[in-house]
């Protein structure tokens, strides 16, 4: 890995995420991240994989993951991969697209939704 990459995020084709995370890789995955929703709350962290703000936030929010004591499902969209999903997100609940961002879904609903330096845990309780 180049100098670059490291400080700049370099290319994630592979990201090793914590294994607290459910990818969004398809509509059928955003599908069902909606539906867990209606059993407890959902997350969903859209991350840019070129975008050294994002992997920063992203790494901040992972370490900040541990103290949460709620139910919660995690997902990661990765949006230069799946743009198109990350479009679908934002047409489907009415919220305009940023990265990164993190939208909590409760029942079917955005109840809370975040970007850049305010995305925290809090966002979630």
């Amino acid at each position: 890995m180049s100098f670059f990459d490291k400080i700049f995020g370099g290319k994630e084709n592979n990201p090793e995420r914590k294994s607290f995370w459910k990818k969004i890789e398809s509509e059928e995955d955003l599908a069902k991240a909606v539906e867990s929703s209606y059993h407890h709350k959902v997350a969903i962290f859209k991350h840019s994989t070129r975008c050294f703000i994002s992997k920063t936030v992203l790494k901040n929010f992972e370490r900040d993951i541990d103290n949460l004591d709620h139910e919660l499902d995690l997902y990661y969209l990765d949006l230069l991969m799946y743009r198109p999903i990350s479009n679908k997100i934002s047409e489907d609940f009415g919220i305009r697209h940023e990265s990164p961002q993190l939208i909590v879904i409760e029942n079917g609903e955005v109840v809370n939704t975040a970007s850049h330096e305010d995305i925290s845990i809090s966002q979630i309780a």
